[in-house]
């Protein structure tokens, strides 16, 4: 294998490559730092690159496999993390600058598993302030690869801009109303954002813990399943973490096979009331893929979301004030607009209006579980129309944040799994993507329909130009 376009090659590739030594942990690390260091200045997507121990791990993860001790797809494998995920010694800011010098004294759970799967960390990702939806103005904004303009997708700018770039093979993310698939869409990745629970969250700065979801952005849904592996799994430590066993992600894959017999809803009322007619017109044609490859689909009546939507933000807000109680307001001066004004938002809630959220979402929910009745998997878009420009979504979250948030939005209020992928591009060459959405614990069904997709396609091949 060339060192030459080793950063595009499949995080699956790379790591068999790397069992059979044919390639060393040590050659691909060094890769992926000399273009790191040649590309970040302008795309802005790490806060941190960890050189050092990256190197050291890279080196620790060639001697085990020469001894023929082998962790799995993961080992010796460059990714990086958001920096919300704590790193023991290492710079943690959540994108604040209030948390500037703040250097755990231990590790996120996911760190700590990546670790143990023999993960070499690259380093961490700028975010937005708080994981919200603009970065604070004292820190860079990441850039995306595919134009200068588009929005990144944010709150895991970051992860999706270096994945995307070739400057990680994979990058862990987190997702409040969006920010896996967002940053995945805008970015032509594959993001998982699992069951609430089925990743811990131990040592993370939370944004809204009950809709916080930790995940793998990557470049594929194979890819997206190493990750995955190596992340999930029940913690001691989180008590919210999901005792129920994990699959074997990869193993389940079933090549262009996996769409087989399985049963596809969509609601076409619910997509047409606020996609553009190419983004549904590319829905339509991944469908119809998977009708090619073997899928049944049938026309489902999604839940009504009116009245979730009506309390989800105020309800995110003030779990958002809930985690910044110690900080909030008495260095108020330390915090960026936006997040002020939510922080005020989530203060001054009415507690009658989140008791009337609370109870419309877990209505939500039930209504979620008897639509998955008969069918096995739901088909959505993530945003109305392609990726937007930083402009165009400034503008529709002054008017109100459902309109970017209408269609991911509802999968944190009810837990239930989604995967992101690519499916199109628009003329002037904005990625546009689908989700997945299934029952709770489905995440091994929802990746096998995805990579039977991307076997019978290449939109997941496709690399911002210029790079």
């Amino acid at each position: 294998m060339s060192l030459d376009d080793i950063h595009y090659q499949p995080l699956t590739v790379v790591a068999e490559h790397i069992r059979k030594r044919d390639i060393s942990p040590v050659e691909v690390t060094e890769a992926i730092l000399s273009r790191i260091q040649k590309l970040d200045p302008g795309l802005k997507a790490y806060t941190t690159v960890t050189a050092d121990l990256a190197m050291k791990q890279a080196r620790t993860a060639e001697a085990e496999i020469t001894k023929g001790i082998y962790r799995g797809p993961m080992h010796g494998v460059p990714i990086a993390v958001k920096d919300l995920c704590f790193t023991k010694g290492i710079t943690t800011t959540g994108g604040m600058t209030i948390y500037a010098d703040f250097k755990p004294d231990h590790d996120a759970t996911v760190v700590t598993k990546l670790a143990e799967a023999g993960a070499v960390l690259l380093g961490k990702l700028h975010m937005t302030e708080g994981a919200t939806l603009e970065h604070h103005p004292d820190m860079p904004e990441p850039v995306n690869p595919w134009k200068s303009d588009l929005w990144t997708g944010v709150s895991s700018s970051g992860s999706g801009v270096s994945t995307a770039a070739g400057m990680a093979y994979a990058a862990i993310g987190s997702d409040t109303g969006g920010s896996i698939r967002f940053p995945s869409a805008c970015n032509g990745l594959t993001g998982v954002k699992p069951t609430w629970g089925r990743i811990s969250r131990y040592g993370i700065f939370d944004l809204a813990a009950t809709f916080d979801h930790l995940g793998p952005m990557a470049r594929s849904a194979a890819d997206a399943a190493a990750m995955l592996q190596a992340l999930a799994g029940w913690d001691a430590k989180d008590t919210t973490s999901l005792p129920t066993p994990v699959p074997n992600y990869l193993d389940e894959l079933d090549g262009v096979y996996g769409a087989r017999g399985v049963k596809l809803g969509v609601d076409w009322d619910y997509v047409a009331d606020d996609a553009d007619p190419l983004t549904i017109g590319l829905i339509k044609d991944a469908i119809a893929t998977l009708g090619e490859i073997g899928a049944l689909t049938q026309e489902v009546k999604f839940p009504s979301t009116d009245m979730l939507l009506k309390y989800a933000m105020p309800m995110t807000m003030a779990e958002m004030a809930a985690h910044h109680d110690k900080t909030y307001p008495s260095q108020k001066e330390k915090y960026g607009h936006w997040i002020t004004t939510g922080m005020e938002t989530g203060r001054n809630a009415n507690p009658v209006d989140i008791g009337k959220g609370i109870i419309e979402r877990y209505k939500f929910r039930g209504a979620v579980v008897s639509m998955f009745t008969d069918i096995d998997v739901f088909i959505m878009p993530v945003f109305r129309l392609g990726t937007p420009t930083w402009t165009e979504v400034r503008a529709a979250v002054a008017e109100d944040f459902n309109i970017i948030g209408k269609f991911t939005s509802p999968f944190n209020a009810s837990g239930i799994p989604t995967v992101t992928l690519p499916c199109g591009f628009t003329a002037d060459g904005r990625p546009v993507a689908l989700q997945l959405a299934g029952v709770h614990g489905s995440e091994a069904m929802l990746l096998k329909v995805a990579h039977a997709y991307q076997q019978a396609t290449d939109w997941h091949t496709r690399r911002p130009p210029g790079l």
